[in-house]
């Protein structure tokens, strides 16, 4: 701050000790403090009597762990400090207020939640950031919360969400992530259709919802690690990332219904990147796989395939019928299930593979860890040296033991010439 003009100070003096500041526009200041922990931000309140309340006037709110004292660690006594901050906010906040993230491991009180949201919602809050804290019972969230037009972003854990009456929809949400939330199947797809500008969703532990439709011509992320009975993808043309860990629950399967992984997967014709878990391999595994998908998967690059069984002809045969369909695949990582044993039906579907015309023209990497060094792994490992003939480079993780010894790949037929093999052991 600028010091009082002493006797005999020259001018230059002077002007080097004018407050600059605190006289920037508040636009500017705003920029400063947002950019600062809010424990700092809050600090400059001892600068002067100006600074004493512009903290509590930023646009941007983010308490974590970082704005409370490492020796507390009572979940409902951090919960009170984050009130002391938040009734100083309401206090003396001007302006709005476009974000606000709790992050800070606390036991909230629902009613003080409540309040503070909807003080969020006057404020035209933009992105709503709720992430993990101590919840006994779910906080149910506040109709108001529902009539604000300008949220772009919505991160929700531990929520019960009914939507209101007056629900119109979203139209600038952007990204929705719902953790350990309770929503149904019906107000879980409304929700997802009337967000026109969607383009993340993120579903985590999410109960109550039965069945999952995407419906929303604008998504292009999703990541879905929950419990469903079904899941439809028909309505989302330009999802190009799609993460899926879910455990299916088992249901009575319709009579002549088409195959799972061509009615989920064969209508992601834009997908780029593609993980998915052996729980959602084997779901899509139901009636009659094809060799290859009706509609090819032209744009993927990437497919990541966890926790994969080499003991079932399920997982296998869905992996090959996603492999085939993908001519420009670039990257194939697989991680491996333990092994329960060899079956001959898989060792002879992977027999049948080699002796097909089918070649991985554009694969580049290919990443396999968790091997436990079975027959089916061998010959999947040789059939991709076999048929992929551009091959730049292929690690191998083996659990446990001694690591695949070179000399075996020297006995292997390779497509490629330039392909480097790395085998490590853990």
């Amino acid at each position: 701050m600028r010091k009082t003009d002493q006797p005999g100070m020259t001018e230059m003096e002077k002007h080097t000790n004018i407050d600059r500041i605190s006289n920037l526009p508040w636009d500017v200041l705003d920029t400063i403090l947002v950019h600062m922990p809010l424990k700092e931000a809050a600090r400059t309140s001892i600068l002067s009597s100006k600074w004493r309340y512009k903290w509590t006037s930023v646009s941007q709110f983010i308490i974590d762990d970082k704005c409370l004292s490492s020796c507390l660690s009572d979940k409902v006594l951090r919960w009170k400090e984050i009130m002391k901050i938040i009734h100083q906010v309401q206090s003396s906040h001007s302006g709005p207020i476009e974000k606000f993230k709790l992050a800070a491991y606390c036991h909230p009180i629902h009613s003080d939640l409540d309040q503070w949201i909807q003080f969020l919602t006057e404020r035209g809050i933009k992105e709503l950031i709720l992430q993990e804290f101590d919840c006994v019972k779910h906080f149910k969230l506040p109709a108001c919360l529902f009539s604000c037009p300008q949220l772009s972003c919505l991160e929700l854990y531990g929520c019960v969400i009914n939507l209101s009456p007056s629900f119109k929809g979203f139209n600038s949400l952007a990204s929705l992530h719902l953790s350990q939330s309770s929503i149904s199947s019906g107000t879980l797809e409304f929700l997802i259709a009337n967000c026109p500008v969607l383009e993340r969703l993120t579903l985590l532990n999410v109960d109550r919802s039965a069945v999952l439709k995407i419906n929303n011509l604008n998504l292009k992320y999703l990541k879905i690690d929950s419990k469903f009975e079904d899941i439809c993808l028909k309505n989302a043309p330009l999802l190009s990332s799609v993460d899926i860990r879910l455990k299916m629950i088992p249901r009575h399967p319709d009579q002549g219904q088409a195959c799972n992984l061509v009615r989920v997967i064969g209508c992601l014709y834009g997908i780029k990147k593609l993980i998915l878990s052996t729980h959602f391999l084997e779901f899509l595994a139901y009636n009659d796989v094809p060799e290859r998908l009706p509609a090819m998967l032209d744009h993927l690059f990437t497919l990541d395939l966890r926790e994969v069984r080499f003991d079932s002809l399920k997982d296998v045969r869905v992996s090959f019928s996603m492999l085939s369909s993908a001519p420009n695949l670039e990257e194939l990582i697989i991680s491996v299930s333990n092994s329960s044993g060899v079956l001959n039906t898989v060792l002879d579907f992977l027999r049948a593979q080699c002796l097909l015309d089918i070649y991985f023209n554009k694969l580049k990497v290919v990443k396999i860890r968790g091997i436990w060094g079975t027959r089916t792994e061998w010959e999947f490992i040789k059939y991709i040296l076999a048929h992929s003939p551009v091959l730049e480079a292929m690690t191998l993780v083996k659990y446990g033991g001694e690591r695949i010894p070179d000399s075996m790949f020297q006995q292997v037929d390779r497509a490629s010439d330039h392909v480097k093999i790395t085998s490590l052991t853990l």
